[in-house]
């Protein structure tokens, strides 16, 4: 307030000083105007408006500051949102590649238990087919040795009818066919 007096007080000299090269001081513009704004600033000094705008320019500066302040807390919540969204976006991934790693563990244990398995059924098919042939040797040596002894016992009774009598060939025939069959089954 001091100051602005100050400034109206150098204005009214100096338009003082013109006004006397002009004619006179109650005839200047310059100083009328001087006067109405002494008065006017008066009457907002006296009416309290300088208070009123320190005290809406602090008001302001409140809502202001209470605004940064929010806009602060906003951020900081927005920044913890993203640090947390980013941890479980590691955490995600992470899980995923333990996912993936542990599929692929077994596929892998899977598949061998699959080939296992199947060696294991070739080689029990192989097992069957060898035995199939086996039986099939055995049973076709069985049967050869059968009709050799068939052919055999054939071969010896007319052997004997040639070479004996009716009486004799027979008994000794029979005898030898039954000791022959029972050793050669």
């Amino acid at each position: 307030m001091i100051s602005i007096a100050s400034l109206a007080l150098a204005a009214a000299e100096e338009s003082h000083g013109a006004a006397d090269h002009s004619g006179g001081l109650l005839q200047d513009a310059s100083f009328w105007v001087l006067v109405a704004f002494v008065i006017i600033i008066g009457v907002f000094a006296r009416a309290g408006v300088h208070k009123m705008m320190l005290s809406g320019l602090d008001k302001r500066g409140r809502e202001i500051a209470d605004e940064i302040n929010e806009a602060r807390k906003i951020r900081e919540e927005a920044q913890e949102l993203l640090a947390q969204y980013q941890r479980r976006q590691r955490e995600a991934e992470g899980e995923a590649a333990a996912i993936i790693e542990q599929a692929k563990k077994d596929a892998k244990r899977l598949a061998a238990e699959a080939r296992d398995k199947i060696n294991e059924q070739m080689d029990r098919r192989a097992k069957a087919a060898e035995d199939k042939i086996a039986r099939a040797e055995a049973q076709a040596l069985s049967e050869v040795r059968g009709q050799t002894a068939d052919l055999a016992i054939e071969a010896a009774r007319e052997i004997i009818r040639e070479r004996m009598d009716g009486g004799a060939q027979t008994a000794f025939a029979d005898r030898a066919i039954a000791g022959l069959r029972d050793k050669l089954n």
